[in-house]
């Protein structure tokens, strides 16, 4: 916490924004403004203009080491969380890999590192997906991926097809189902054996797929992989996960299995939750990566494996990065009922609240130090009624159109799920650090829309 960061009630939703919400670089100024990386967010907001992306590259970075460090190395940032050009090379330059899930977001990375540097940034990629076509395929064995998680049988076919072709020979891991459910939303939950994901240990198709990968010309099988949801704040339920992947893993890849010395990666994969709100606490990476490696050593010696631990947080890395500032355009009050603050972005920014129900807290930059009493539902521009950001904004007294207004834990999942919807444009983004801001992604325009059209 920055030593001028406000005192009062850290959990108290009306007082002062708590600053465990906030980027790590968070300050407030002498005229009760706040500043992240050294930079004001009302000057930021008045020289880039709103909806606003504003992220902590201090605070990515710290993130990134400790994941790092939770995982002796074995550690994949979740790009799905939040992908563009600059994010894969901070990433990367902390010795994080990355983990893509499409072939989109594996040519981000890719051309983020530009011809010279392309061959070893893919050495660095792990490509995910549940139905990743031959093309995607073929890319990524061309461009020279470290890691394949293969999800389906077909996937298996579609490999041997490609190697009878070129005889290349791709290292993958494969994607097993634990049926271990996560206290999640239904949407965000993937271990349980009812899921699109990966193969079912309960089925039997993760043993059919060990056996059918191991015996395989066109891979290299080296290990497993697992998920069992995100937003997930138990490290118990992913430390159960780990046990049961790994007591199926043991008689397949130890010795006299069919895949006897192969199993070199366990990846448990991400989902660690994050606080969004002033009631909620989350683990730490660190936290997680002591929960996870505790179990791990003592699951590997019992079963005589040396595979390494691997994880893939994106969440926890990413979200408590950023905050995205807004400018109110008109507040509707509606006596004995609720006050309506509606701002420039919205469902276009962020979509979690619209599919998930999810809770954001917020603030007002030039008045961060301020207690916040009155009760708003901030709501955004676009054409629907659930276009809500936050259900029940803690705002100071006296919000009025023109004001600038943020919510933080919103550098994960929102400008990577956002759209056009209402030819509205994506906000831009900003990194800031050292009294430094530069722009990583600009503003979408109506002409970026309208390059899309194909005019007759």
């Amino acid at each position: 916490m920055s030593a001028d960061a406000p005192q009062a009630a850290a959990d108290d939703p009306s007082g002062p924004i708590p600053f465990r919400l906030l980027p790590d670089t968070s300050a407030v100024s002498g005229q009760g403004r706040l500043r992240i990386g050294g930079c004001d967010l009302v000057e930021l907001a008045a020289e880039f203009g709103t909806p606003l992306f504003v992220y902590d590259e201090v605070h990515l970075r710290a993130r990134c080491r400790e994941a790092v460090a939770a995982f002796d190395g074995g550690a994949a940032y979740a790009a799905k969380a939040f992908l563009c050009a600059a994010m894969a090379r901070l990433a990367i330059s902390e010795g994080m890999d990355i983990d893509v899930s499409s072939g989109g977001e594996l040519q981000t990375v890719l051309r983020s590192f530009g011809d010279g540097g392309a061959r070893e940034a893919a050495e660095r990629v792990v490509l995910h997906g549940n139905n990743k076509s031959a093309a995607e395929l073929a890319m990524a064995r061309a461009a020279g991926v470290g890691r394949l998680v293969v999800d389906s049988f077909e996937e298996l076919d579609i490999l041997d097809e490609l190697h009878r072709a070129d005889g290349m020979v791709p290292r993958a891991l494969l994607r097993v189902t634990p049926d271990v459910r996560a206290e999640t939303h239904e949407y965000i939950s993937t271990g349980q054996a009812d899921s699109k994901f990966g193969f079912g240990i309960g089925s039997g198709a993760a043993t059919a797929a060990v056996e059918r990968a191991a015996a395989a010309e066109g891979i290299e099988l080296a290990g497993v992989h697992c998920h069992i949801g995100s937003q997930v704040f138990r490290t118990e339920s992913l430390a159960k996960a780990l046990e049961v992947v790994t007591d199926f893993a043991a008689p397949l890849f130890g010795d006299g299995g069919p895949a006897a010395g192969c199993l070199e990666d366990l990846s448990i994969g991400g989902g660690l939750g994050v606080a969004y709100v002033e009631a909620e606490h989350a683990p730490t990476i660190s936290e997680w990566g002591v929960a996870l490696s505790d179990r791990w050593r003592t699951l590997s010696a019992r079963h005589g494996l040396g595979a390494r631990l691997v994880a893939e947080p994106g969440r926890a890395i990413a979200a408590a990065a950023a905050v995205t500032l807004y400018t109110v355009g008109s507040v509707k009050e509606i006596p004995r009922v609720r006050t309506y603050v509606a701002v420039d972005g919205g469902y276009g920014d962020n979509p979690r609240p619209m599919l998930y129900g999810s809770d954001y807290t917020a603030f007002m930059p030039a008045r961060v130090s301020e207690p916040r009493p009155s009760r708003v539902r901030l709501v955004g521009k676009h054409c629907e009624s659930g276009d809500v950001i936050v259900r029940s904004a803690p705002v100071p007294v006296g919000i009025d159109a023109g004001d600038l207004v943020a919510t933080p834990v919103t550098g994960a999942y929102g400008y990577s799920m956002g759209s056009s919807y209402n030819r509205i444009g994506r906000p831009a983004v900003v990194f800031v650090a050292d009294g430094d801001a530069r722009l990583v992604i600009r503003r979408e325009t109506v002409d970026d829309m309208l390059a899309l059209d194909a005019l007759s």
